[in-house]
């Protein structure tokens, strides 16, 4: 069995920063409910490659996750509306001083999980309103989490409710 190699909280940090660019120039039908679509994007320089991911729920069509991925596995960042509430673990030793607050909570949505070191993307804390103002409409909330992760040059997506982009 082939470990995978966790990335360091810089390597991390670092790769989120990146500014990342579409990799075609696709138009992309946003999924309907119960629907899934994995959009790559690499960084600006070439070198590294992401994905993004587009999870609606099925049952609640209101429910839906936007995921930032390295190399097809690491999660660097992910996006949950309308789902169930997230348990942060509790530690004594914090893997990064600004999760303090959220050590052991339980985070309800809409929240942000982030890749932290040792853990993956096991913490979460809430989302940030000045960066995700309107998670009712889930059409904006995929250009506001695409700026969150950096890219600059964003594939575009038809929505096909509205016959447009």
């Amino acid at each position: 069995m082939v470990s995978e190699k966790m990335l360091t909280q810089d390597e991390a940090n670092i790769l989120i920063g990146l500014p990342k660019v579409k990799k075609y120039d696709d138009i992309y039908a946003f999924p309907s409910p119960g629907d899934t679509l994995m959009v790559p994007v690499i960084s600006q320089n070439g070198l590294e490659n992401f994905l993004i991911d587009i999870n609606r729920g099925r049952i609640q069509i209101t429910k839906c996750t936007y995921q930032e991925r390295h190399q097809e596995r690491t999660i660097l960042l992910r996006l949950d509306i309308d789902g169930p509430p997230h348990h942060n673990p509790y530690v004594e030793t914090l893997p990064l001083p600004d999760l303090e607050p959220y050590n052991g909570r339980i985070i309800p949505c809409p929240h942000v999980h982030l890749y932290v070191e040792g853990f993956m993307d096991k913490w979460a804390i809430p989302a940030p309103t000045d960066k995700f103002p309107n998670t009712i409409d889930l059409f904006k909330t995929i250009e506001d989490f695409l700026d969150y992760c950096n890219v600059i040059d964003k594939p575009k997506f038809w929505r096909e409710s509205l016959n447009g982009f």
